[in-house]
């Protein structure tokens, strides 16, 4: 059986369960490949979800912000993202109630040019925000898209104290994303610990 282990370095965050991932990158004069997943590494790594669709976004502008996004029960959603063109400010915030870190988040910087992807587990919500023009962003999910579960967190809420590299007026948003509760004011989401 081959050792899978060694294709990828798993790095915990403040968040658990919250992950960075690097993935080994083959190089020569025809440039790089890279194994962005395979399901054995990053299971033997403990992140053994089975991913159903991959999910593609391409934002145009610098200070484009999606998110806080997450899908209630029984319609959660993994991610498991990465850029593949850019950059991006990626947050992931705690919804566990119960969580000593509920409320928090953690942020990173995720581009083309330093390959890390991070792994978003059910019961956090997550949203980035372009630090370059032409972003492109890909990510796997472990459940279907659910309209009837779509939920969101306001990006801006003051109570979750994230450094945005955008300031709210200049930021460019969807008009669903600017509609999101505040934490204080989010309903239950299910997810507990």
């Amino acid at each position: 059986m081959e050792d899978h282990s060694a294709v990828i370095e798993v790095e915990p965050t403040e968040l658990q369960d919250v992950k960075i991932i690097s993935t080994k990158t083959f190089a020569d004069a025809r440039g790089v490949f890279i194994e962005t997943y395979n399901h054995s590494s990053f299971a033997a790594a403990g992140i053994g979800e089975t991913f159903v669709q991959d999910n593609f976004s391409l934002s145009i502008h610098k200070g484009t912000v999606r998110g806080l996004h997450f899908q209630l029960p029984p319609f959660g959603q993994a991610k498991l993202v990465r850029v593949g063109r850019g950059r991006i400010l990626d947050v992931v915030v705690d919804l566990r109630r119960g969580s000593s870190t509920f409320g928090k988040h953690v942020a990173v910087e995720l581009s083309a040019a330093n390959r890390l992807q991070i792994f978003v587990p059910v019961g956090f919500a997550h949203g980035f925000c372009t630090l370059e023009p032409d972003t492109e962003v890909h990510y796997k999910v472990s459940a279907p898209y659910s309209p009837a579960h779509d939920r969101g967190l306001a990006w801006d809420d003051p109570a979750l104290a994230i450094a945005w590299p955008v300031a709210a007026e200049q930021a460019i948003l969807s008009d669903k994303d600017t509609r999101h509760p505040r934490l204080a004011d989010l309903a239950t989401t299910g997810f507990e610990v």
